[in-house]
């Protein structure tokens, strides 16, 4: 009856115990869910789990070891009561002591008493070799573990079993944060390579190399861009419409410090002044009728970039006033708004307009001009640099193939036709002749005839004074004996080079006179008219 009775006492002692440590352990686990929700930054995270599973869960010295897949290699993430940095050199191979043991085999191993197990290495040492030791696998799915985690429980081998099942449901929500957190790093790290390859494109696309030329104008807007990208000053590009003024602008961003920041563009011609300023300064919540939420100008969009402003002559003196202050103090007001905000952004204006007259005449603000003329680079127009149109040509039509997803070519015959003429477009009137000429050509072979077919004027639009294309850029002399010439350019490069005097061009190509206007009659060559 007293042996029945101590037993029955010992049996409550025992499920008063499993219920104290279950309840202890629900507590604790939901603790654990909630560290684990809450950052992503896996080792801070499986800090604070193990904090909670000493303080909860009365375990110590918790342990995660996670598996180098390019290694196969267990090492050291995270220790409760330390910190694992110092025993990041300590790495376990796959069955290499207790922990190598649970990696290997996939399964939980329970120690009674650490100091009985010979294999147990204690390279931390800091386990009581008198008390019990317990490590479980951390596994992700149905697959193989990815590390193992492991911790000291009190003295005792009783419960040691439900202490186990506890490390196992706690190691399958390291797990599961475990994958989650190298799903996210693994698409961060994608998202960054994707972007750095953005970046070079688009650097690369607005780079020196992108811009085409190699008259000696051009080989000094370059030196200027190079010098000024480096700094914030505030520059001003001056041409002709169509000379690529927005071309340098790109170059100048992205070749700058501020490459990283936005560049915002502004076309300050195509809206009027209260839309301008909403545009530029941004509006709040029922500044005017339809502003029905608050609204970023195009300047706190630059923030920390760079905003280009071209057509900046087409802005009314009402407006360029409120320009100035914020390009003197970085300040502004939105629409609407009473709040100043200041932002750093760097300002590149571009005009095509002569604004020192327009000083002189009262339209433009002189202290604005000022301000705007800081470093001031001019874009030469397409006729002052005739010997760039060869190259320019080329790169239009290679342009212009990828958008019809065909080859086209121009030949030598066709760049010449094109040098002697003035550009009064620059080079957009030279990109839409040059599409138009690739919608003429069947063959996908741009000649002289077809050029004639876009209908640029030659002989009313070229001038004397325009300056002779250099020996290295201007189309070759062609060889007239060359055996891959074909006829009809073998007798135009010969007219050309004779100035469309048939009888010389004869002597040339070593035929009488009648020959030779026979094959202009046959190749239907049309003879210039001077």
């Amino acid at each position: 009856m007293i042996v029945t009775t101590s037993a029955s006492i010992l049996s409550e002692r025992a499920d008063a115990q499993r219920l104290a440590l279950l309840e202890s352990q629900l507590t604790a686990l939901f603790e654990v869910s909630s560290v684990l929700s809450r950052s992503l930054n896996l080792r801070e995270t499986l800090r604070e789990v193990l904090g909670v599973l000493h303080e909860r869960g009365r375990l110590s010295h918790g342990l995660v070891c996670l598996l180098d897949d390019e290694r196969g290699e267990l090492l050291i993430s995270a220790i409760h009561g330390a910190d694992a940095e110092p025993f990041e050199k300590i790495r376990y191979q796959r069955g290499e002591g207790v922990l190598g043991r649970i990696l290997s085999t996939n399964e939980a191993w329970i120690l009674p008493r650490v100091a009985d197990e010979p294999r147990f290495l204690d390279r931390l040492n800091l386990y009581d070799a008198a008390l019990p030791f317990i490590g479980v696998p951390i596994r992700v799915g149905d697959g193989g573990a990815i590390g193992v985690f492991a911790a000291q429980p009190p003295a005792g081998a009783e419960l040691l079993a439900e202490r186990s099942r506890f490390l196992e449901m706690v190691a399958n929500l390291i797990g599961q944060a475990v994958r989650l957190a190298r799903t996210v790093e693994a698409e961060q790290l994608a998202l960054r390579e994707e972007r750095d390859k953005l970046r070079r494109e688009v650097k690369g696309s607005h780079g020196f190399d992108s811009i085409i030329g190699r008259a000696n104008t051009m080989r000094l807007v370059f030196e200027q861009v190079r010098q000024v990208a480096k700094w914030n000053t505030t520059v001003l590009i001056r041409g002709e419409s169509g000379t690529g003024k927005e071309l340098i602008a790109n170059a100048i961003h992205y070749n700058s410090p501020r490459a990283r920041a936005a560049f915002i563009k502004l076309n300050c011609a195509a809206l009027p002044d209260n839309l301008l300023e909403s545009e530029l300064f941004g509006h709040e919540k029922g500044a005017f009728t339809g502003a029905v939420a608050q609204r970023k100008g195009r300047f706190e969009q630059a923030d920390g970039g760079t905003l280009f402003l071209d057509e900046i002559g087409e802005i009314s003196p009402a407006f360029q006033a409120k320009l100035l202050r914020v390009l003197q103090e970085g300040e502004f007001e939105r629409v609407g708004g009473g709040r100043t905000l200041k932002v750093d952004v760097r300002v590149i204006a571009a005009t095509n307009r002569d604004l020192e007259a327009e000083v002189r005449a009262g339209e433009f603000r002189e202290d604005l001009y000022y301000r705007l003329n800081v470093m001031p680079i001019r874009m030469p127009a397409l006729r002052e640099r005739i010997e760039d149109v060869p190259d320019l040509a080329r790169f239009l039509v290679n342009k212009v193939a990828r958008m019809q997803g065909r080859e086209l070519a121009i030949t030598d015959s066709a760049l010449r036709v094109l040098m002697r003429y003035d550009w009064p477009g620059n080079v957009r009137e030279l990109e839409n002749c040059m599409e138009r000429a690739a919608v003429m050509s069947e063959q996908g072979v741009i000649d002289r005839d077809v050029i004639q077919l876009t209908g640029i004027d030659v002989n009313a639009n070229s001038t004397e004074s325009a300056p002779a294309a250099s020996a290295d850029t201007a189309p070759s002399a062609v060889d007239l004996n060359d055996p891959d010439l074909d006829e009809r350019e073998r007798v135009i490069a010969a007219l050309e080079e004779a100035g469309w005097v048939q009888a010389k061009a004869a002597r040339l190509l070593n035929m009488t006179p009648r020959q030779i206007a026979y094959r202009i009659q046959t190749l239907n060559i049309r003879m210039r008219q001077f």
